[in-house]
């Protein structure tokens, strides 16, 4: 069962310290492509083409290589084309590294140690952390483990379970490509539009899969299940993304905390609409049980899965590899 191997080896190890990092690579991939495709004089639909282009060739050659790469291996021997499979598989997911970037947050705060806090933030998110107090330094981890539950664990699991490892590290490209290229500023407004406008598509059903699964979850974790659900249906379509707003208003209400607000980046002020506006300011216990709710998620999302491609599979008649 790579897809349950994979799971096991993210939770007790994380990203395999001696393996490549394809993620690593595809942001290489990129960056050279970009220098060969962006031009500052062409005109924006030509931007938008170019900016296409490179998003397909991405995704293809990213798609293209694990697959490639996991046939090699198997000639070999195909037990190793199966373990080539879980270690790519595996750093597809981020179940391991978001409990620990949590809890690098965490344990300065709950020692009194802002500036340790505020340095350990500053590795997870894009915003200006140099003035924030407590509550905003625990904020922004929330907010990261909140969001990356549908990026580093669902919808990597959604697309292991239908493609495979290739098909999961495509969708990594693509998630790769909208941090890389997909934002809403003068060099790439046209140029990263198509990475932008994929990543949505692509992230749009497992946001909409994740979100009963984190209500289960609370509900097992004893967390708010009437606030999640309030927080869900009336804030979830406010967050910039079509998206991140789901996972992060749920996980606001259940834990009763208020995210969104200003942020700063480079300087200039940010203003996102508050998800749970009626919550308590967040704190470091917070980000503990927003990374328990983040583990819990994943467990059932990968258990509910696998039973329900074991059902396909029997109703089928076919047996295979999940």
């Amino acid at each position: 069962m790579p897809l349950l191997a994979a799971f096991a080896l993210d939770w007790l190890l994380g990203d395999p310290r001696w393996l490549p990092h394809p993620v690593v690579m595809i942001g290489r991939l990129i960056t050279r492509l970009e220098t060969w495709l962006y031009k500052q004089t062409s005109s924006e639909n030509a931007l938008l083409l170019r900016g296409a282009c490179l998003t397909a060739v991405v995704v293809a050659a990213t798609y293209l290589a694990a697959l490639l790469t996991i046939r090699a291996v198997a000639v070999i021997h195909p037990a190793a084309g199966h373990a080539a499979s879980v270690l790519l598989l595996a750093t597809t997911l981020a179940v391991r590294s978001l409990t620990e970037a949590a809890r690098d947050v965490a344990r300065p705060l709950l020692q009194g140690d802002l500036p340790a806090a505020r340095r350990a933030v500053s590795m997870i998110v894009g915003r200006d952390t140099a003035g924030m107090d407590s509550h905003n330094a625990a904020r922004a981890a929330v907010e990261t483990v909140a969001e990356n539950t549908v990026d580093g664990v669902t919808a990597p699991l959604f697309y292991a379970l239908i493609g495979g490892a290739p098909l999961a590290l495509a969708y990594k490209a693509v998630n790769t490509l909208d941090s890389m290229i997909g934002y809403r500023n003068e060099r790439y407004n046209h140029f990263g539009r198509a990475a932008a406008r994929l990543d949505d598509a692509a992230n749009w059903l497992p946001a909409r899969l994740t979100v009963p699964v984190m209500l289960l979850a609370s509900f097992i974790l004893r967390f708010n299940l009437a606030n999640a659900f309030s927080a869900l249906r009336r804030d979830g379509q406010k967050h910039p993304s079509p998206n991140s707003g789901l996972a992060e208003a749920l996980t606001a209400g259940a834990l009763g905390v208020t995210l969104g607000g200003e942020n700063s980046y480079g300087g200039q002020k940010s203003l996102r609409p508050q998800l749970f506006a009626e919550g308590r300011p967040a704190g470091a216990q917070d980000i503990q049980n927003a990374a328990l709710l983040m583990r819990t998620t994943a467990v059932l999302f990968l258990l509910l899965a696998l039973c329900f491609r074991a059902a396909v599979m029997i109703i089928l008649g076919k047996a295979g590899y999940v």
